[in-house]
């Protein structure tokens, strides 16, 4: 699948299939706080820039096993109102979850942010 650059809007990827690699696998515990061990999939989406200058990241959800690549469609964005970028919310094609499954799903690690959610919800 190929990715595109984003535009200013994070809802322009809402319903886009995109390819996610991951680079910290469910169960692994993040790289500068052991204390927080990943409940999702985390990676992020190739050939393209967030606002820190790196690629965009992204949260998989409906996988439950480890995966280093990941085909999906983003069905939400986390929004993080004190940080500079963004989280694609990326799924299995098909599968729905609503805004409060999706929210409690990224909490291991969102707890420490003021986010929101931005969906087709």
């Amino acid at each position: 699948m190929k990715n595109r650059r984003p535009s200013e809007q994070p809802n322009q990827w809402l319903g886009e299939l995109l390819t996610v690699k991951v680079d910290r696998q469910l169960g692994s515990k993040h790289p500068r706080y052991a204390s927080i061990e990943y409940e999702l999939n985390y990676g992020f989406v190739p050939e393209t820039m967030a606002a820190d200058g790196h690629e965009i990241d992204a949260y998989l959800i409906g996988v439950t096993e480890p995966v280093d690549e990941f085909e999906g469609q983003c069905i939400a964005i986390v929004h993080r109102k004190d940080d500079v970028e963004d989280k694609l919310i990326v799924a299995p094609v098909g599968t729905n979850f609503n805004d409060e499954e999706i929210m409690e799903k990224v909490n291991f690690q969102e707890r420490f942010f003021n986010s929101t959610l931005i969906s087709r919800t």
